[in-house]
């Protein structure tokens, strides 16, 4: 009986960091989704949406009366958080710069020129000037583990998502290893 409770103590761990991993792995789907559904967006409207809601409306095609679907109901659903609510990421927000620093590090390139263009010209102009890249490994800058309670009323263009749970991941995305600076944008893809 003993060893059974040992065994079930020590797995416990490894358990709860599986689950962990494959609501990480599930967030990076419907996050890159998103940007897919910003990115569709903007081709077809010529520029990025205003309110999230858009996404989930879809647009109708001109010369059709078909609307296109271009994000699913799930995938607007954030699951690392406990609010389900992605924040939002607009032109020049802090942390849409610090992805753009990290993915050229990452990347190994010497600045965001470098980087392949947008597969959607208009994000092109989303881009800035790198100058000095600074120390980018302090994912911990936040040590504690809470959810971002701000409210998504910042308005503008939506170029972007990010989760509201600034917790240490398992997983990495483009190296970096916290889940609220994780962008899924199409600037980068």
């Amino acid at each position: 009986m003993t060893i059974i409770a040992l065994v079930m103590m020590s797995a416990a761990p490894s358990l709860r960091q599986q689950s962990l991993r494959e609501r990480e792995q599930e967030s990076i789907a419907r996050g890159e989704e998103v940007a897919d559904a910003i990115a569709l967006y903007t081709q077809i409207k010529n520029a990025p949406p205003t309110d999230f809601q858009q996404l989930l409306d879809g647009v109708e095609r001109p010369g059709s009366i078909k609307k296109i679907q271009l994000l699913r109901p799930s995938a607007a659903h954030d699951p690392l958080s406990k609010s389900g609510e992605w924040k939002m990421v607009h032109p020049g927000d802090k942390v849409l710069n610090e992805f753009q620093d990290r993915v050229v590090k990452y990347a190994n390139v010497p600045n965001v020129q470098a980087l392949p263009p947008s597969t959607v010209k208009f994000f092109d102009t989303f881009r800035v000037q790198i100058s000095n890249l600074t120390d980018l490994n302090s994912d911990t800058d936040k040590p504690d583990c809470s959810e971002d309670s701000d409210p998504n009323t910042s308005g503008g263009q939506i170029i972007g998502v990010v989760s509201r749970n600034r917790c240490a991941s398992v997983v990495t995305y483009y190296g970096i290893e916290r889940h609220d600076l994780w962008v899924f944008t199409p600037l980068f893809r």
